[in-house]
């Protein structure tokens, strides 16, 4: 038992570790899509949100300052995909693309300008504390002791988004014009400006979620580092049916394949098949476990149409 455990606590706590970034970016993903825009660019807000962290990070010393900065990165990729959304009605599975892409691009060039390498940056500052005040707690205190700060970051975020969608005037607007735009235009409703604070929002959690990549987990930013966690977060938001609270339990679930993943690499498995594992399970949920949600009945559709 002793020796079961002993395996389990890490696992259990890396499974955690792996979530935080997939929570941030999925209730990111949720206020998107309550407010009817897809957010097939969570990929890109992640990325750029990990590459302005490490810039933020390197240029100043402060890890906060590169979160704050990887939250800024996101929102503006965020912007602009509303841009193309709201104000030029470009289909939002091609900007959502095409932003991903973009984003690839830019991170790669930026750090072939800023430190002449293509590959990966310098080493900077990063979160370093734990939640050790957690260790004396019976079971859970050694999983939690393991966590840095963001997890604490990550459950606020939950509580509190689920709170804003579901509570609050603005969470009944931004889901009003998420499900009908047109009726929501009729009442008198500013349809654009909720669209884009959906997607702001969508950028600043994705952005802050893409930093944790760089600056929590790593001490770099490194070529597409992302490396297909903006898709897994769509998905994950669908899982979760856009609810912050459902989305925890379904991200853990990838946080775990991550997790297994890594730990069955030093295993004498062959890692090419390993590091398949969280995008199979992906696949798999696509194809089979979201049958039946739907997402708001406003996704992709204007006020005048």
């Amino acid at each position: 038992m002793g020796v079961i455990l002993n395996n389990l606590i890490p696992i259990i706590g890396s499974s955690i570790a792996m979530s935080i970034p997939l929570v941030l970016a999925s209730v990111g993903g949720a206020f998107s899509v309550r407010s009817g825009i897809m957010a097939l660019g969570l990929e890109s807000m992640m990325m750029m949100g990990a590459f302005f962290g490490v810039l933020g990070s390197y240029f100043t010393g402060s890890v906060l300052f590169g979160f704050l900065l990887g939250m800024v990165g996101g929102m503006v990729i965020g912007l602009f995909h509303g841009i193309l959304s709201v104000r030029y009605k470009v289909n939002q599975v091609i900007s959502g693309i095409g932003l991903n892409l973009l984003a690839l691009a830019v991170t790669t060039l930026l750090m072939q300008l800023i430190w002449n390498n293509k590959g990966s940056t310098p080493q900077v500052a990063s979160i370093s504390t734990t939640l050790d005040f957690f260790a004396p707690i019976p079971v859970i205190g050694p999983i939690l002791a393991q966590q840095s700060v963001s997890f604490l970051v990550m459950v606020a975020v939950v509580i509190v988004g689920w709170i804003v969608l579901f509570k609050t005037r603005f969470g009944l607007r931004l889901r009003m014009v998420g499900e009908n735009p047109k009726a929501a235009a009729t009442m008198g409703l500013r349809v654009h400006g909720i669209k884009y604070c959906g997607v702001l929002i969508c950028g600043a959690l994705a952005g802050v979620g893409g930093a944790y990549l760089s600056l929590d987990q790593l001490d770099m930013f490194v070529r597409n580092m992302t490396a297909g966690r903006g898709y897994i977060a769509v998905a994950i938001a669908i899982l979760g049916r856009y609810n912050p609270a459902q989305i925890v339990p379904c991200a853990l679930l990838f946080g775990f394949c991550d997790a297994v993943q890594i730990y069955l690499q030093g295993e004498a498995f062959p890692p090419q098949i390993v590091q398949m594992l969280p995008y199979i399970v992906t696949l798999l949920v696509l194809a089979f476990g979201v049958k039946h949600i739907k997402p708001p009945a406003g996704v992709g559709k204007y006020d005048d149409e």
